[in-house]
C-alpha cells in the first residue's frame, strides 16, 4: 500500500468517513471524498482531500467519477445507518445502502480497484448472539442489517467471479467528534449531548438496560484506513469496537457529567431492538495488534468538549416515511408533524 495511492472515501463529509479520510491523508494518499451531504457537512472534510458532491445511488455519477480518477482503493462508508428507522423506510434504506454499494462494486471491478474496504455493522448478527464472533451465522433483525449483509455477500461473490479483493469491518456503536448530533434517529451519544446542550431531558426507549459497547472513533478509524496494507485482511471480515458493554442508563449518566447537564431522563415506550449487543474482537487483534482503547468516560469527555465548542444542531425530521404502521409513538408524532408542514407549504 504505497504512500502515493489514490483512494476514494464515500461518506467522507460524514462522521466516520471524515476520520478515515484524514487517516489516509496522513498516510500520504491522494483522497477523493464522495458525499451527497445528506448527513455530512463540508466542514468535516479534511484539508487536502478533493470533494465531489454526488450520491452513491447515482450510478452515472459514480461511473463518471471512476472514469476521472484511477482509484487504487475504495473505502465505502456512506450509509444511512438508522437501524430502528430502517423498518419504516425500506425503499430508501435499500436504495442508499444496497444499490449505492452495488454501483461502487460494479465500478471497482470495471476499473481494476486493488481493494474495496467496506464498513458493515454488527446489525448483521441479529438477536441473542452476544458476544458476536465473525464465525456466527448472521440473522439480521432489521432492514438496515439485511442491506449490510447483502453487500457483504455481494463482495464475496464478486471476488469469486472477478477477483476484486475486499475487507469488511463490522464496527459498532461508534461515537466521537464530528458526529451529527442533530440526527434524532441514530447515534444515541450525540442525541443525548444535543438534548443536554438545549436544556432538555435525555430520552431513552424502554427501561434503558439495553447493553452496548460504545466505541470512540479513535479506536476504529486508524484500523479501517490501514486495512489494505495488511495482506492478512484480504477477503476477510473483522469486528471492530470497544470490549466493555454499558447500559444506556450508564451512558446517560456519563453524558450528563461530561456536559454539565441536569441528567434528567424521560423513558419512552420500548421499540423493537436487540437488547444486548456487543462483539468479540480477537480476530482483529490477531491481525492489527491489541491496542488500549478509550474508556467510555474518556471518550464521552473528548466528544463533549468538541460538542460544546460547536454548539447544538437543529434536529432534522425524516419526512419520507414509507410505512407509518407500528412506529414508536415519538417518531410517529414527528412524521405527522413533518407531513403537515409539507402540506402547508
Amino acid at each position: 500500500m504505497s504512500g502515493n495511492a489514490t483512494s476514494l472515501v464515500t461518506g467522507g463529509a460524514g462522521f466516520m468517513g471524515s476520520h478515515v479520510a484524514a487517516q489516509l491523508l496522513g498516510m500520504g494518499h491522494k483522497v477523493i471524498v464522495l458525499d451527497d451531504l445528506s448527513g455530512g457537512f463540508l466542514e468535516n472534510i479534511p484539508q487536502g482531500a478533493t470533494f465531489v458532491h454526488a450520491s452513491v445511488a447515482d450510478h452515472e455519477a459514480v461511473d463518471c467519477l471512476f472514469d476521472s480518477y484511477s482509484f487504487d482503493y475504495v473505502y465505502h462508508l456512506a450509509a444511512y445507518a438508522a437501524e430502528g428507522l430502517s423498518h419504516f423506510i425500506k425503499r430508501f434504506n435499500y436504495t442508499n445502502n444496497l444499490i449505492g454499494s452495488i454501483n461502487l462494486i460494479n465500478a471497482s471491478v470495471n476499473h481494476n480497484v486493488k481493494r474495496f474496504v467496506f464498513t458493515s455493522s454488527i446489525a448483521v448478527y441479529g438477536v441473542g448472539q452476544s458476544p458476536m464472533t465473525e464465525e456466527m451465522i448472521p440473522v439480521p433483525e432489521d432492514s438496515y442489517g439485511i442491506s449490510k449483509l447483502a453487500v457483504e455477500q455481494e463482495l464475496r461473490v464478486t471476488h469469486d467471479m472477478f477477483g476484486l479483493e475486499y475487507t469488511i469491518f463490522r464496527p459498532h456503536n461508534v461515537y466521537g467528534e464530528r458526529q451529527n448530533i442533530g440526527d434524532r434517529y441514530r447515534n444515541v451519544v450525540g442525541i443525548f449531548m444535543n438534548q443536554q446542550l438545549q436544556g432538555k431531558p435525555m430520552t431513552i426507549f424502554g427501561d434503558g438496560y439495553q447493553e452496548r459497547a460504545f466505541t470512540h472513533i479513535d479506536d476504529v478509524a486508524p484500523i479501517i484506513a490501514a486495512a489494505a496494507k495488511y495482506p492478512d485482511t484480504a477477503n476477510q471480515v473483522f469486528n471492530l469496537g470497544a470490549d466493555t458493554p454499558h447500559t444506556v442508563n450508564v451512558l446517560a449518566q456519563e453524558v450528563a457529567t461530561a456536559m454539565g447537564g441536569s441528567g434528567e431522563v424521560i423513558h419512552l415506550d420500548a421499540r423493537n431492538e436487540v437488547k444486548i449487543a456487543f462483539s468479540d474482537h480477537t480476530k482483529a487483534e490477531r491481525v492489527f495488534g491489541k491496542k488500549e482503547k478509550k474508556s467510555l468516560r474518556d471518550g464521552v469527555r473528548a466528544m463533549a468538549e468538541w460538542v460544546r465548542a460547536h454548539g447544538a444542531r437543529e434536529s432534522s425530521t425524516f419526512e419520507a416515511i414509507e410505512i407509518p404502521k407500528n412506529m414508536p409513538a415519538s417518531w410517529a408524532r414527528l412524521a405527522k408533524t413533518a407531513l403537515s408542514s409539507v402540506e402547508e407549504r
